[in-house]
């Protein structure tokens, strides 16, 4: 019986598992723990993800925008990057966009509650984590208000977040007449493999013509002493139109309701000079969009790649994209929290960094409070944001929201933050990671075993 337990369980995972360290860790698994092994592995790493969220989106009819056209880019360097993205997104690029940057809560939220008050007819939220405590419980006051003007209000949160929070906004949203959705609840609370299916997206729509999406959560620590750093994004034109439509497919898929019509989806007119794409990822149909997007933006860069993220656990490919980059020519800059939430990636991050430092990437660790931030720039004109984080979660695993712009304005804006980012953070050598000491090289190697599964 155990053997059988074993056998099953390793072989399963060698025919299935996509990552070759995530097989040979729960083929070791197997082996070693051969009953505990097998019960993890029916948990956590049997990929049901990718064929129960196909299965279960496949009958959803999305709403897709038409116009746009790569052909606009001043820049023909990146015309190869904006097709490559165009067929393995299969959404068109759209030009009159204005993208307004949002750094820290401090400017994020009081716009997004300004943009809630001022709501006529619709408001889409989809948070990963929606605290109602502190800030929080300015969203959920400012939600209710918009419902009693008589505004369509739908709120999304990711099922974890309701399920663990202390303060969930769930219960009194739902009292005061909001429709609330819980992304992907478990049938029962032993089928731990629903927590492989996260929906980490963070989208605002209002009105249908006015959106925001970024790295920011709705949670206390992003407001306060000490908040958590990152970086939002305010987005009027066309493209609010992909937020929606991402919107609208997550909401049917979690409560069966159709979001259509104007009050949701109206006309929208060009009002600026960015051309942007909205990029849903995720273990379903929209699966290793992420990855081909940094390959590709990579494999475009001639000058310069500036890369803010809280979590830096690439795979191999990703990983030799960087190198082939900076091998170039390429100044490749990474700049990476000092502190963090998380020390046992911190671990890992720092164990696998000589693989990018050993070819020429610059990395960065920026001290003062933990940021969040996910920003990724190309040659000062190219500008990636969004919820995805450079890890095998986002990579393969969670619901992500991202987008792209082709924009000088935003691209120069961008590239001067980073780069005033990049003078106050202290640079990292292979030297360094090369002195830790051995107990610490042992801890930080134990982690990185694992990075295929965090």
């Amino acid at each position: 019986m155990v053997l059988a337990v074993a056998l099953l369980t390793a072989g399963h995972a060698v025919i299935y598992k996509r990552d070759p360290r995530s097989a040979a860790l729960w083929v070791l698994l197997a082996w070693l723990l051969p009953i505990l092994g097998g019960i993890l592995y029916v948990f956590f790493g049997v990929n049901r993800v990718q064929r129960r969220a196909a299965r279960l989106r496949r009958d959803l009819v999305r709403v897709r925008t038409t116009s746009g056209s790569d052909e606009r880019l001043p820049i023909t360097d990146l015309v190869p990057l904006a097709r490559l993205v165009g067929e393995v997104v299969e959404r068109p690029l759209l030009p009159g966009n204005v993208i307004e940057p949002l750094v820290d809560g401090a400017e994020a939220f009081p716009a997004m509650l300004q943009a809630i008050d001022d709501a006529r007819t619709s408001v889409a939220l989809a948070s990963y984590i929606f605290h109602a405590d502190g800030i929080g419980e300015n969203f959920v006051n400012a939600l209710i208000r918009a419902r009693q003007r008589g505004v369509a209000v739908r709120v999304l949160i990711d099922d974890v977040s309701c399920r663990f929070s202390l303060h969930s906004p769930a219960k009194r949203l739902r009292q005061a007449g909001v429709a609330v959705g819980d992304f992907n609840p478990p049938l029962v609370p032993a089928r731990l493999n629903a927590f492989n299916l996260r929906n980490h997206r963070k989208i605002l729509v209002v009105d249908g013509e006015l959106g925001f999406t970024g790295g920011i959560n709705i949670d206390r620590r992003y407001w306060g002493e000490r908040p958590y750093r990152d970086t939002h994004f305010r987005l009027t034109g066309p493209v609010v139109a992909h937020l929606m439509e991402v919107f609208a497919d997550d909401w049917l898929f979690t409560t069966d309701e159709a979001l259509r019509g104007p009050e949701w989806f109206p006309p929208l007119a060009a009002c600026g000079d960015s051309l942007a794409r909205g990029i849903e990822a995720g273990p379903d149909e929209a699966f290793e969009r992420l990855r081909w997007t940094y390959v590709g933006a990579l494999n475009a860069a001639q000058r310069t790649v500036r890369i803010c993220t809280p979590y830096f656990l690439p795979d191999g490919g990703i990983i030799s994209a960087l190198d082939a980059a900076a091998l170039r020519g390429v100044d490749v800059d990474i700049i990476l929290p000092e502190e963090t939430d998380l020390p046992h990636i911190r671990w890992a991050m720092i164990h696998q960094l000589w693989q990018v430092l050993d070819r020429g990437c610059r990395v960065y660790l920026r001290p003062g409070p933990f940021d969040h931030s996910k920003l990724m720039v190309v040659d000062a004109h190219w500008t990636f944001f969004g919820s995805g984080n450079w890890d095998a979660r986002s990579l393969r695993l969670n619901f992500e929201y991202n987008v792209e712009s082709y924009c000088r304005n935003l691209g120069r804006r961008m590239d001067e933050l980073i780069v005033e980012r990049r003078a106050g953070a202290r640079r990292i050598s292979l030297d360094d990671v090369n002195a830790r000491p051995p107990a610490i090289k042992l801890r930080d190697g134990i982690a990185r075993l694992f990075a295929p599964l965090l």
